[in-house]
């Protein structure tokens, strides 16, 4: 099989690389993105590795880029991101890159710290001026209001003493500004430390200030304290430091002030002039690095992924050949070889690279093409286990058994639409959107999986018209082929009204999909669904599992698992056929032979039940007498051949569980120690043992104890015999939430959207409006988004249990090969988290 169905021939190969070419070499193979190369050092350390000082100052280079971007960032410059990738730099264009970040940080670091302390100067300047204007009122008003009643009041008894006539006072006064919130603290502390003893006036600052550190706005308010003696100034001065309050030197003299603030309005226009300067040379040189930042960074990256990844190589006796293993497909072994031709002729290297094949024991990486289509199937078979080297890969039919289930769940014509039009939307401007690199993880998950959307629209737009559901409305295209005996009043207006299956067909049947006439059915509706899609879900589980089993036969066959194939697959095959594909013939029997319009002994009264049928052939029970003129099997020979498939299905448990391991143990005993080829256990990598001759590895495995294969042969035994039984049942959540979302779809319009169609005159269209729009919230909200993930999950354990339980066991590695594409997306998403 191809590629698709499989994973890729992988081999694991040695490269032979001259020093001076290496670093060329390596530069192709990242760009061309299909060899994975082995650490051959894993016991060195990483820092004393050879080329450990390049790999550092990579890092350094990358730290000035970060630096540049937060930079960049903070100011709200646009980077250009032309979304071309350059080519790696040659080694020696490392200097001239450290050079040129070198010049930025340190020329951005010096405007940063220019600008910081003019604005730290500029901050000081406002605060003095707002004193300078604060402070004349405080002493306008102690001038005018001065006496002896305040004098008492601001110096207490001891200060009115000391203001007695002969006594000349003077007091002292401490000017500043204090951040708001700390400014009761502060009006405390003063009180509490200096007894009361020293007069407080404060007024706020109106408009905010920037602080020069964080950039941040802070409110701060103005103060000016009074008191007497060097003792308090003192103490006054030491609160002033605790709470971080900054002291400006204030004049006594009001011709004074006047001056320093007339100073210090001259001192801020200049300042003013200087960082807009300033900052207009930021913005340039910021500016200039945006427009070379994105590659820049895919440059740097470029070159640390290959020095990182020469790190893993040997070096040879002469220092001057390195040594590589690497694993690489087996179809892309020429391109490969052409990729290093080219990295040769670029170092002007003389000596052509070797590129050998080499024999190994080890299971190769998986390794599964993908496109943009595929590649999202393929993450849902991963996320469940990386399969096994060469293992049947279930992503194929998974495009379009994911999307079916999906819909059998999901089958509504008007949700389907919706969800298909969202998908196609997210196909036709999936260029655009992928260039809109964004960190929101719910978008990534949609777009990624838009192709699935589409699909899972589409295929429930196929479903919703084999329901004839639309909105839970019926669609009558092709008119109703029932005729009925009631008039039109009754029909409409009768809530319990039956259909009898008995009515009289114009013509042929409905052509496609449910009679509309079922709409109207109120009382037998959901009985006539549920018994339809009851039987439908039971019907595509059995075949989707029979179709796991034989995609084991695969397996088994191309790994040439002899043992397996007669002892495993056989019976496992026979187990689901003649139990529960016996169900299914039964109904189509059913649905063949007995109708509503027949007689007896074949009519609807003589139709037996599937299930009370298969429960009685599992348990020999004798069926119970039917009605008059009706029989008791639905063919000749039935209880016959009942018995006979159930013997021979639990005939197939024995099979299963002692066979193989009996065989294996006959076999190690007939050659002591070595066992028969093919004859591995499924705990032995599920068959993997003669990979040797698929990927260029040897197939030897470590013998296994003979109680442990006895112990895995029981439980795959056991989990396959109970899980038949269970994973059918299991299918039925197809039938469950079928009939869930129709029942919730049919409330929201009997609930809401019916509300606004039964108003009539110009106040019905308004109420209509508002009540069709909180339908379609609804709707998108709970039907769409809330049950289309409900339908999706089911749909995926469906697929990782019930199906892909049969054959895929999931135990192998990715191929993880050195690309610049992943190294550089993994680091661009790095960087935004």
């Amino acid at each position: 099989m191809g590629s698709l169905f499989r994973s890729e021939e992988m081999a694991l190969c040695q490269l032979f690389l001259q020093s001076e070419a290496a670093y060329a070499c390596v530069s192709e193979l990242g760009e061309l993105g299909l060899v994975q190369f082995r650490d051959l050092n894993p016991d060195v350390n990483a820092f004393q590795r050879k080329f450990v000082n390049e790999v550092r100052r990579c890092d350094e280079m990358e730290r000035k880029l970060r630096y540049l971007e937060k930079e960049i960032k903070k100011d709200g410059i646009p980077m250009l991101d032309t979304g071309e990738s350059p080519e790696a730099p040659q080694p020696r264009e490392m200097i001239d890159l450290e050079a040129t970040f070198e010049k930025l940080e340190n020329e951005l670091r010096e405007v940063n710290q220019n600008a910081e302390a003019l604005k730290r100067n500029f901050l000081e300047l406002t605060e003095l001026k707002h004193i300078l204007r604060k402070t004349q009122v405080f002493f306008d008003e102690m001038a005018d209001n001065q006496n002896e009643d305040e004098q008492a009041q601001l110096l207490g008894e001891e200060g009115v003493r000391a203001s007695q006539p002969g006594q000349n006072l003077k007091l002292g006064f401490v000017a500043g500004v204090i951040l708001r919130e700390r400014l009761p603290a502060f009006e405390r502390m003063l009180w509490r430390a200096c007894r009361g003893n020293v007069f407080l006036r404060r007024a706020m600052i109106e408009t905010p200030l920037e602080d020069p550190t964080n950039g941040d706005q802070v409110h701060k308010s103005v103060f000016i304290i009074f008191f007497q003696g060097d003792q308090l100034k003192t103490r006054v001065k030491k609160i002033c430091e605790g709470f971080r309050a900054t002291l400006y030197p204030c004049p006594e003299a009001p011709a004074d002030r006047r001056e320093m603030a007339m100073g210090v309005m001259t001192r801020i226009e200049d300042l003013n002039t200087v960082l807009g300067q300033t900052q207009d040379h930021r913005h340039r040189v910021l500016v200039a690095a945006a427009k070379n930042l994105k590659n820049w960074f895919v440059k740097v990256r470029k070159i640390k992924a290959i020095y990182h990844t020469l790190n893993l190589f040997n070096l040879d006796v002469t220092q001057k050949c390195l040594i590589a293993e690497c694993w690489v497909p087996l179809l892309d072994i020429e391109t490969i070889q052409l990729a290093l031709r080219r990295g040769t002729e670029r170092s002007g290297s003389s000596v052509p690279p070797i590129l050998n094949r080499m024999q190994t024991f080890e299971n190769p990486p998986t390794y599964n093409r993908t496109n943009k289509f595929t590649k999202a199937f393929q993450a849902l078979i991963d996320a469940y286990g990386v399969a096994s080297y060469r293992e049947m890969n279930p992503a194929p039919y998974t495009i379009i058994t994911f999307p079916f289930l999906f819909a059998v769940m999901f089958g509504d014509l008007g949700h389907g639409a919706i969800m298909a039009l969202f998908g196609l939307w997210m196909i036709r401007k999936e260029k655009g959107l992928a260039a809109q690199k964004t960190d929101n993880e719910i978008w990534n998950i949609f777009f990624g999986g838009r192709y699935i959307i589409f699909l899972m629209g589409v295929f429930s737009m196929y479903t919703g018209l084999i329901y004839n559901d639309i909105f839970s409305k019926s669609l009558n295209i092709f008119g109703s082929h029932w005729h009925l005996s009631y008039n039109k009043s009754t029909v409409m207006e009768n809530k319990f009204l039956q259909l009898s299956p008995k009515g009289d067909y114009e013509g042929a049947p409905y052509p496609f999909g449910m009679d509309p006439i079922w709409q109207v059915a109120g009382a037998n509706k959901i009985i006539f669904h549920n018994a339809y899609k009851m039987k439908i879900s039971i019907i595509f589980g059995v075949i989707h599992m029979i179709f796991g089993v034989v995609m084991s036969w695969h397996n088994h066959t191309y790994f040439r698992n002899r043992i397996s194939l007669l002892y495993e697959f056989i019976p496992q095959l026979v187990l689901l056929l003649l139990l529960f594909f016996y169900m299914v013939l039964l109904m189509f029997i059913k649905w063949i032979k007995f109708a509503a319009t027949n007689d007896k002994p074949y009519s609807e009264a003589c139709a037996p039940s599937i299930l009370i049928t298969f429960i009685d052939m599992v348990l020999f029970n004798t069926p119970k007498p039917p009605p008059e003129n009706c029989e008791t099997y639905m063919f000749m020979g039935q209880h016959f051949i009942q018995v006979l498939f159930v013997l021979v299905a639990v005939g197939c448990i024995p099979v299963m569980l002692l066979a193989k391991p009996l065989l294996i143990m006959q076999a190690r005993k007939q050659a002591n120690v070595q066992p028969i080829a093919g004859a591995t256990s499924d705990a032995e990598a599920g068959g993997v043992s003669n990979s040797g001759s698929h990927g260029g590895g040897g197939g030897h495995e470590e013998e296994e104890e003979l109680s442990e294969i006895f112990i895995h042969q029981s439980i795959d035994t056991i989990e396959y015999v109970l899980g038949s039984v269970s994973h059918t049942a299991s299918y039925l959540r197809l039938w469950a939430l079928s009939l869930a979302h129709a029942q919730l779809a049919e409330v929201l319009w009997t609930m809401v959207l019916s509300i606004g169609l039964k108003q009539e005159g110009p106040v019905g269209g308004i109420v209509l409006t508002c009540v069709f729009a909180f339908w379609a919230i609804l709707t998108v909200g709970i039907l769409v988004l809330m049950e289309g993930l409900s339908a999706f999950l089911h749909t995926l354990r469906l697929h990782w249990v019930e199906f892909q339980s049969k054959f895929y066991k999931g135990q192998g590695y990715a191929f993880q090969p050195f690309s610049f594409d992943a190294i550089i997306e993994n680091g661009a998403a790095a960087a935004e988290e």
